[in-house]
């Protein structure tokens, strides 16, 4: 598993379009600032793993909408890492989330956040 700079874990799914939207900027600008980084969904976000679940997610001014944020998140060389044991609880499958994005172990979830210069936990 190659760690990150920062890592922002989600718990929510498209239930709470505000957490979603506020680790994507937090991590978009991590990247901006020259770290490397990871939006890890856990839980509930294991659901945004899917493609274009985050289409429809758009908080308002002075956020982005989430969907523009992925896509400027993962040009600026992001990491999406996905709990695969939330995955399987959830009822989805590894062929039912975007192809590039990281499935991964609680091991795996250790190793980032030990190795993180920082973190941000959006419960």
């Amino acid at each position: 598993m190659q760690t990150v700079d920062f890592v922002a874990t989600l718990f929510d799914g498209t239930s709470n379009p505000n957490k979603i939207t506020v680790a994507f900027t937090m991590a978009l600008n991590a990247l901006k600032k020259g770290h490397s980084a990871m939006v890890l969904l856990m839980v509930e976000a294991v659901e945004l793993g899917k493609p274009a679940m985050l289409d429809p997610i758009d908080i308002g001014k002075p956020f982005s909408p989430a969907a523009e944020l992925l896509e400027q998140f993962l040009a600026a060389g992001g990491r999406i890492g996905i709990c695969g044991s939330c995955m399987i609880h959830n009822g989805f499958t590894a062929e039912e989330m975007v192809p590039g994005y990281e499935i991964i172990t609680a091991p795996d979830v250790i190793d980032l956040l030990m190795a993180a210069k920082g973190s941000l936990q959006i419960t």
